[in-house]
């Protein structure tokens, strides 16, 4: 499960709500995920958390949290492919009729061809996990905005309702995050690692990517002077975890150290589900702590 997390976008119920795991279980079964028919270009759907590839329950909760997994089916048809039969297509009807055809014939005969060939189609799958922090009213899911706002929807769909909004601060990110780095001074947990993204308050001003960058140095200091902010910000939780903040209070290139990962090696390993399920509580409680130092060390919560 730890390694179903390495982004996250984090939402708040903006309402009071109550999201009981029981009833989501039961839910989500109407929609449960199953295969792409023949004719088919992609399927989505909710499957076991603990273990994907086996039937049961939808909804996985324990200690405050509920999780749900979503499983993505894409099917692709070769582009070489594609692009032979079309053109063999359209060769053989402009000989046939003598003419050269408009755009609109062959957008028509491509979506022909295309479900002609879906049957060879090659199948791509993901899987989106989605954490409920039941007792704090928030929502993590493993995707960047529009990954999670399409996850967010499905859960939607099969509940009815689902009022969240995305967490914002009170104080812009990016002005906190530009004077950690001007002044090295970060809240007490927290230290600044070696990635970086610069951006110009203009649009056309540009922008900077650091990356194995000692974000400390005069250059970065000079860019900061120059009117810069910084949008993006590589840091270290209490050596737990490590991850980049973006200015829309989103967490990419999340890492979890050796230890954290490496603290429920006592279970049997056979017994896959019993260590899904404890590493579920452990990274969710981690999380959930995260966010909240975060938060605080970030200023607080925008008010709803």
């Amino acid at each position: 499960m730890f390694s179903k997390f390495r982004q996250l976008s984090i939402y708040r119920l903006s309402r009071d709500v109550t999201l009981d795991p029981e009833g989501m279980n039961t839910l989500f079964t109407t929609s449960a995920f199953s295969p792409c028919s023949s004719q088919e270009m992609a399927r989505t759907g909710f499957v076991n958390p603990l273990l994907p590839n086996e039937d049961g329950q939808l909804v996985y909760a324990a200690s405050g949290f509920a999780v749900a997994l979503i499983k993505r089916e894409v099917r692709a048809v070769p582009s070489d492919v594609l692009k032979t039969t079309l053109a063999a297509r359209v060769e053989k009807l402009q000989d046939e009729q003598g003419r050269k055809l408009k755009k609109t014939e062959k957008d028509a005969i491509k979506d022909e061809v295309l479900h002609s060939l879906l049957p060879r189609a090659f199948s791509r799958f993901s899987t989106t996990a989605v954490l409920f922090d039941l007792k704090g009213g928030r929502i993590f899911v493993n995707a960047g905005a529009k990954g999670a706002e399409n996850a967010l929807a499905l859960v939607r769909k099969a509940l009815g309702s689902l009022p969240v909004v995305p967490l914002t601060m009170e104080t812009p990110v990016e002005l906190t995050m530009t004077e950690w780095v001007k002044t090295g001074a970060l809240p007490a947990g927290f230290a600044i690692g070696d990635r970086a993204q610069l951006k110009a308050i203009l649009e056309d001003g540009g922008v900077i990517n650091c990356n194995k960058q000692d974000l400390l140095c005069d250059e970065i200091a000079n860019h900061l002077d120059a009117g810069k902010l910084v949008t993006k910000l590589g840091l270290d939780w209490q050596k737990r975890i490590q991850f980049v903040l973006g200015d829309s209070y989103d967490l990419t290139g999340i890492k979890f150290s050796d230890e954290l990962q490496d603290q429920n090696d006592d279970i049997d390993r056979e017994d896959v589900a019993q260590r899904v399920s404890a590493d579920i509580i452990l990274m969710a409680s981690e999380l959930v702590a995260l966010s909240d130092a975060l938060t605080a060390a970030l200023g607080g919560e925008a008010e709803r």
